[in-house]
């Protein structure tokens, strides 16, 4: 058996069925060993495709993606979804190829240094200095990238590791799926709960007088949903949510506010700006979410749940630091809290539930095709297990204004990165959570990685494609109307004729440019079988609101241009 059997068995035994891969000199010999495995290789057009293929499949089925790419230029390519990745704690395993070992260090031709170069944005990293190490750095690599605060993990195999024999002890325990020891002593999970943390939260929250709950992606990646659920029923407390937080709970109840931040709902932003007590559950207080970060800390205390402790008191200062898995940490306080506290701020939940209708989103333009349209009409016919990828760019706000999936891994966006061309290829991973799955771009975004049409008509990949073309770099035309005078450069596209394009790889592609052609062909996207493209002709010049300008507090959110939240 060699390194590349090796590595392919060990793949196997840990479950893998899918892996998404682009082939190179670098990684034949693990292509050659492919001919006997029944791990299916989905072919990509482009080595940043296969990265965020892998995170798609990881954030809807809760497995580990796996992706492959040669040395140097394939390498360097996964590095931006490596890096997505890292940023939104999504378990990854990215294998690399490279030159043979007697020419590392000599610039051989496709040789990087892709450990170097990644060390920043992975869990951890390794060279393979032997093939029996394989499929030991293997079990700890799933291990890392699923345990405590998930995460990527690289694997660079030089290729004379890949062609040497593995010892028959390591082949006969790859053989009879033996576990095999893992060499992590420097990586330790959370201790045990801190007891007197807990009390100190009981009490801080019995003191409180207007309290608010942001939950965040940690719910979702603890699982803790229905615990979560369970702490805001009995608690009564009014709760906002962040980009990945959504669907981990119910977003249409009454102290359901909104999503929070730069373009969260005027009652959510309200609530967070006048709170005394912040219950941060599994979120990074990221600037997003935050606004200007000195008027944020004003006059509140903060309790803070994260199974990372280097998040603890890095932006804001935490009063109770709840250390842990959240499926752990917050049914311990919601057992430890006395009955009727929501009597206690019934005032303030009766004001925010005020503000909530006093303050509705934005709407479109009457008659007109709009991507509030399209999304509105979107989110009518969509199932509940349906699952929604959104690029980067002012439909990514829409639509997380818009959407209230009653599921969690039902909404899935790049959120620490703001990776434009990230919904096409992640989808064509999300397939394979066998759901429907509707991936949502920009006109910008989607040609940043629309070479992966190719791969979904060559696996017959059942992804509902929708190009919302505003004929525009939406979200910095907005910025640049409103704070640079409208000096639009840049920003107006020169696009192809998308449908001929969607056409060319022979997907069936239709156009829809007024609101009963968009309703006509939604409503066929949804019993459509296969893969399909729809691009949507829109208004040019619309503003995503609710707004929060860059370096402002929460409590200057512009409702409009014109309209800003009050400050009682």
């Amino acid at each position: 058996m060699t390194g590349a059997q090796a590595l392919l068995k060990a793949l196997e035994n840990h479950g893998v069925t899918e892996m998404f891969a682009y082939p190179g000199g670098a990684v034949l010999p693990i292509y050659d060993a492919m001919a006997d495995s029944p791990i299916r290789r989905i072919l990509v057009r482009h080595e940043q495709a296969s990265a965020f293929a892998a995170q798609g499949y990881s954030r809807s089925t809760q497995e580990v993606g796996v992706c492959l790419a040669t040395s140097g230029p394939g390498a360097t390519n996964l590095v931006t979804g490596i890096a997505d990745a890292m940023l939104d704690s999504i378990p990854l395993v990215a294998i690399t190829g490279n030159v043979f070992k007697q020419l590392i260090g000599s610039d051989a031709f496709q040789e990087i240094d892709i450990v170097g170069i990644c060390e920043p944005i992975v869990k951890h990293s390794y060279f393979i200095e032997s093939a029996d190490d394989i499929p030991r750095v293997l079990a700890e690599a799933f291990h890392l990238a699923k345990s405590g605060r998930p995460g990527p993990v690289l694997i660079d195999i030089p290729k004379c590791e890949q062609i040497a024999e593995v010892s028959a002890e390591t082949m006969k325990k790859l053989n009879n799926k033996e576990n095999f020891e893992l060499q992590l002593p420097g990586y330790k999970l959370p201790p045990a709960l801190d007891v007197t943390q807990i009390e100190k939260a009981v009490e801080l929250i019995t003191e409180a007088k207007k309290p608010i709950v942001i939950y965040g992606h940690g719910v979702v990646l603890s699982n803790a949903e229905a615990h979560l659920k369970e702490f805001l029923e009995k608690s009564g407390i009014a709760n906002v949510w962040t980009l990945h937080g959504m669907g981990a709970y119910d977003n249409t109840e009454t102290l359901s506010l909104g999503m929070l931040g730069m373009h969260g709902t005027g009652a959510a932003n309200f609530a967070v700006h006048h709170a005394d007590l912040v219950l941060g559950i599994g979120i990074r207080f990221d600037d997003r979410i935050t606004g200007k970060l000195s008027e944020f800390k004003l006059n509140k205390k903060f309790i803070h749940f994260d199974i990372d402790s280097s998040e603890f008191n890095k932006n804001v200062p935490a009063v109770v630091s709840l250390h842990g898995q959240i499926h752990d940490t917050l049914p311990t306080l919601t057992k430890a809290l006395p009955e009727g506290l929501e009597k206690q701020w019934s005032d303030w939940n009766q004001q925010l539930t005020s503000k909530k209708k006093a303050w509705p989103l934005d709407e479109s333009k009457a008659g007109k095709l709009t991507e509030i349209t399209v999304i509105n009409q979107l989110y009518k016919i969509m199932g509940e297990e349906d699952i929604v990828l959104v690029d980067v760019g002012q439909h990514q706000m829409w639509a997380a204004q818009r959407f209230f999936p009653k599921k969690s891994r039902k909404f899935l966006t790049s959120g620490g990165l703001g990776t434009m061309g990230f919904s096409l290829p992640t989808a064509m991973g999300a397939v394979f959570s066998g759901h429907p799955v509707w991936s949502i771009s920009g006109d910008g975004g989607f040609q940043m990685n629309s070479q992966e049409l190719a791969t979904i008509a060559q696996d017959n990949l059942p992804v509902k494609i929708i190009i919302l073309n505003n004929s525009f770099l939406g979200m910095v035309r907005q910025w640049q109307e409103l704070f640079y005078d409208k000096n639009y450069v840049d920003t107006p596209l020169k696009n192809p004729d998308f449908v001929k394009l969607g056409e060319a790889y022979g997907i069936p592609s239709f156009r829809a440019e007024t609101q009963e052609e968009s309703k006509a062909l939604l409503d066929k996207m949804q019993h459509f079988e296969g893969p399909i493209l729809v691009e949507f002709k829109l208004e040019k010049e619309e503003n995503v609101f609710p707004m929060v300008p860059a370096g402002e507090s929460l409590g200057n959110t512009m409702l409009s241009k014109t309209q800003q939240i009050d400050a009682a």
